[in-house]
């Protein structure tokens, strides 16, 4: 695995109100934050979206680049192309594991124990309302539970227990079924926010108990949504809680608001809390187009991270800086290797004019400036959009 834990502070201009104890206490940076990407199966259940075979493969070498410890290669008992995806994956032998999903079912357990899987992550509903809707009773879900993981140990493979809507369940209950997933065989654990309700602070408290339940022994995992827009920060929480493992998807995709965005939080982790991350961050924008394309959707132009205007300017007083990267960025561009640049519109400034005029190479006069702008600011104004780089080279010939 990539581990991208050493991004020199020089290229990190959040300010020094950070390093504040009160911000930085509470975390274990002697251990590495690991991510398991779960865009095939969690990301794909974004309305509309469909991966073909083809797509789930690429994607999954795109995460093996990005340096994701675990890709969830997906459930196939879904469909016969989801089998046939999870077969090229495994077969592929990628740096990265290659974890199946299962419900507290045989039968899907044997669908990856057929082929090949070797680690899975088991899932039963722990909340009452979700228990309600399934027709599952407590005694059925430990026993369900309890089953499956036998059966899965039985067959070799390691077992990460995930009890769904962990934080709206009874805390008694999720003790004794996260009890009981161990005793069963369960090597690891997911503590999952699957509707998105929990609060970053009742995170870490959360992840804090199920800790003291399962022991120092067991690792954890945050599963969490981004329902009230707090995705990214419930997942810091998560580690300071002692959460080793993040799980997520490319570009947040998912159910309803979405997954955490993995890529987001590792930057987070990094530059806000200096807590070390396996994960490439210069490889993420490569891998959001290729799922993007693959999903035939778009993020918009100022999703952090991967956005495409993240470090384009148009605005006048910020161009205006555009030669000191520190006044205007929280982080440099070549963290996440993306193009620094300045474009032409409504807003734009004498400052776009000059560093516009040097990019292209054209012959204007300083003194020419604030007609030049003049008539890119009537353009855009008329247009409703940005003057192309072709454009301005048309308005400065004239001049």
């Amino acid at each position: 695995m990539t581990s991208n834990s050493t991004i020199s502070p020089a290229l990190i201009w959040t300010g020094d109100i950070n390093n504040r104890p009160e911000v930085q206490d509470g975390f274990d940076r002697s251990k590495t934050v690991r991510f398991y990407d779960t865009t095939l199966r969690d990301g794909e259940q974004a309305v509309g979206v469909v991966f073909s075979a083809d797509a789930k493969f690429a994607i999954a070498r795109g995460l093996d680049e990005l340096g994701v410890g675990r890709i969830e290669s997906g459930f196939p008992r879904v469909s016969d192309e989801d089998t046939e995806a999870v077969r090229r994956i495994l077969a592929a032998k990628f740096a990265s594991e290659i974890w199946g999903f299962s419900r507290a079912v045989k039968a899907d357990i044997d669908a990856h124990i057929e082929l090949g899987t070797t680690a899975v992550l088991i899932e039963i509903a722990t909340s009452e309302q979700k228990m309600k809707a399934y027709g599952f009773s407590r005694e059925s879900v430990i026993e369900r539970l309890t089953d499956a993981i036998k059966h899965a140990r039985a067959h070799g493979m390691r077992v990460n227990f995930f009890p769904v809507d962990s934080t709206r369940s009874d805390l008694g209950f999720l003790a004794e079924v996260y009890k009981a997933a161990i005793a069963a065989g369960a090597a690891e654990v997911s503590v999952v926010d699957t509707i998105g309700a929990c609060a970053p602070e009742a995170v870490e408290y959360l992840i804090r108990n199920v800790a003291s339940w399962v022991g120092p022994d067991v690792p954890i995992h945050w599963h969490g949504h981004n329902d009230f827009g707090l995705a990214t920060a419930a997942a810091i929480a998560a580690v300071r809680g002692g959460a080793t493992w993040i799980q997520g998807t490319i570009n947040g995709m998912g159910e309803r608001a979405g997954n955490a965005d993995i890529c987001e939080v590792a930057l987070a982790l990094q530059c806000l809390y200096d807590v070390p991350v396996e994960m490439d961050l210069s490889k993420a924008r490569k891998v959001s187009e290729l799922v993007r394309k693959s999903g035939g959707y778009q993020v918009d132009r100022w999703k952090p991270v991967v956005g495409e205007d993240l470090f384009v300017r148009e605005s006048g007083a910020v161009a205006a800086q555009f030669h000191m990267p520190d006044a205007i960025e929280p982080y440099s561009s070549a963290i996440v290797s993306a193009q620094r640049g300045i474009v032409l519109g409504k807003k734009s400034g004498l400052a776009n004019i000059e560093i516009k005029v040097k990019e292209l190479g054209l012959a204007v006069a300083a003194d020419r400036f604030p007609a030049l702008l003049a008539s890119v600011k009537e353009q855009a104004t008329r247009a409703h959009r940005l003057v192309s780089d072709a454009e301005f080279a048309k308005m400065a010939a004239k001049l």
